[in-house]
């Protein structure tokens, strides 16, 4: 038989994982925080970020997006750009070539089904990582080394 004290207890520990969902919802609400200092995206666990290395100003206007050269871009990158441009196979069929529904909102709003994914293998990493490369139906395509946290866009032939 539970005691006045363990329900007071149970209500308690109720009350703050209400506070801590109502949180949560909230932030999530409000989309990726931009931090004030250095990016965050500058560095990532591997490393610096191929992302902060784009020069200041050099934005695609479409997307607001910072440009990186497919050049700049790791070697594993550049191999599945050459496998997207031959239409595959893929290293990861199951999740390769699959929607991407930009639920972190971005890249440019699309319909759904628009865009599309694709691994780029991480040396060392014992799953798929967190490096992608997310095409879009018009051609344009997009890097991110920190699994959707950050975004650019890619300058193919340079």
């Amino acid at each position: 038989m539970k005691t006045l004290g363990s329900r007071q207890v149970l209500l308690g520990v109720l009350a703050v994982a209400l506070v801590v969902l109502a949180w949560v919802v909230v932030r999530a609400a409000q989309g990726p925080a931009t931090p004030a200092g250095p990016s965050a995206r500058d560095t990532t666990a591997s490393g610096p970020s191929v992302s902060g290395s784009e020069t200041a100003g050099d934005t695609d206007p479409v997307s607001g997006l910072p440009w990186v050269d497919e050049s700049a871009l790791p070697q594993q990158a550049r191999e599945i750009l050459a496998l997207i441009r031959a239409g595959g196979p893929f290293p990861y069929p199951r999740s390769d070539n699959r929607t991407f529904s930009n639920r972190e909102r971005i890249l440019p709003p699309r319909a759904s089904g628009y865009y599309r994914e694709f691994t780029v293998m991480t040396p060392g990493s014992a799953d798929r990582g967190a490096r992608r490369i997310i095409t879009g139906s018009s051609g344009e395509r997009y890097w991110t080394d920190d699994h959707y946290a950050s975004f650019s866009r890619i300058r193919e032939g340079t």
